[in-house]
């Protein structure tokens, strides 16, 4: 089960291949999963296009519980966190 949230979080950059992300897509992904206005109905929906079977639902379902359990505070460090990698030059 872990191996599938792995593939997942690894598949949807390779999809868009890039950072801003500059990509659209993988930045409403990660929006989504971090969110905690977002239930994991929601979240299951607006992911229906890559999670598909019983195995890849779990693991999204998996991965935005994971989110939901952290505070305000850590949300907000991962948002920064992510920006930060974004700015740096590697992703230039």
């Amino acid at each position: 089960m872990k191996l599938v949230m792995v593939l997942m979080l690894v598949a949807l950059p390779l999809y868009c291949y890039a950072g801003s992300s500059g990509c659209s897509l993988l930045d409403n992904v990660v929006e989504k999963s971090v969110d905690p206005t977002v239930s994991k109905d929601e979240y299951r929906v607006y992911l229906k296009d890559f999670a598909q079977t019983d195995v890849e639902k779990k693991a999204a379902d998996e991965l935005k519980q994971c989110f939901l359990q952290q505070s305000n505070e850590t949300l907000a460090n991962f948002k920064q966190m992510l920006q930060i990698m974004y700015d740096s030059i590697y992703c230039k």
